[in-house]
């Protein structure tokens, strides 16, 4: 499996236009996002490189999604600024645009199209030659293991099935900043191990993958990065080895440290003291 997913993403990316390690691909400057008095993102500062897989954690409702939005120019923030490979994803939105992909954790997609229409469609939109989206098309939907579907409709397909749609569509234009919202949600655990190796053979090749999850093993075994967000804000980041330095407990899973970072230490262990009360 690893050396089909070698060959597709070195298939997509020119090495002529591989990324220098170390760039900065992703970068906010006090990135704010108001929603009447409710600060959604507050003056959020981050800088993601090229080559990185960044996990970005957080609570319920504390900024992710509203963040990966203004990335995406979905969303327009209130103050500060974003910045997609150096272009203003605001001012430059074309520019920008045209060099990210984006994988929301709810699948969208045109049900009246069938799986390779719909890959074509993307195709026409990035611009690619046809030929070659042709032939980039067959390898993702093979290696998504869609190709006996492909020519069906996409209505008919289970919330997994348009996950893995929605990302070979996301790989099919070969981005340079691949934004992803709950990346897993829907998929049976050979693909979720597929997308792994996927992101990782991006990030080598030079990419910046930005992934929020909730699931901080995958976190943990995949990022080289994470950033914890808390009510808008940035509170801590780095490696899982840094975050353990920075907390002083070594040794730590990441889920202890995001727990007793975000407070769901204090709620985890009120639990326990009711389980011992009913005991008693």
């Amino acid at each position: 499996m690893q050396k089909e997913v070698k060959l597709i993403m070195l298939n997509s990316v020119n090495a002529k236009e591989s990324l220098p390690m170390k760039q900065i691909l992703i970068k906010t400057n006090r990135l704010t996002k108001n929603f009447g008095a409710i600060t959604a993102v507050d003056r959020l500062d981050l800088e993601v490189f090229g080559g990185e897989i960044y996990g970005f954690l957080g609570p319920n409702g504390s900024g992710k999604t509203t963040t990966i939005r203004m990335l995406t120019g979905l969303l327009e923030p209130t103050s500060g600024e974003a910045f997609i490979c150096g272009y203003d994803i605001n001012r430059e939105p074309a520019r920008a645009k045209a060099l990210i992909a984006y994988v929301p954790d709810q699948p969208r997609l045109y049900g009246k199209l069938t799986a390779r229409e719909f890959l074509a469609l993307m195709a026409d939109l990035y611009r690619m030659p046809p030929d070659y989206a042709r032939e980039q098309a067959e390898q993702l939907l093979a290696m998504f293991e869609l190709t006996d579907r492909a020519g069906e409709l996409l209505e008919g397909f289970s919330h997994g099935m348009r996950q893995k749609v929605v990302l070979a569509a996301a790989l099919l234009h070969r981005p340079r900043v691949l934004l992803m919202d709950e990346p897993t949600v829907g998929l049976d655990p050979r693909s979720a191990r597929l997308l792994k190796n996927v992101l990782q053979e991006l990030a080598r090749q030079g990419a910046a993958v930005f992934v929020s999850t909730h699931i901080l093993e995958i976190a943990e075994r995949m990022c080289h990065r994470v950033g914890i967000l808390k009510e808008g804000r940035l509170i801590a980041q780095g490696s899982p080895e840094e975050l353990r330095q920075q907390v002083g407990h070594a040794g730590e899973s990441l889920e202890d440290i995001f727990l007793e970072l975000t407070g769901g230490a204090e709620d985890a262990e009120l639990i326990r003291s009711l389980g011992e009360e009913e005991q008693h």
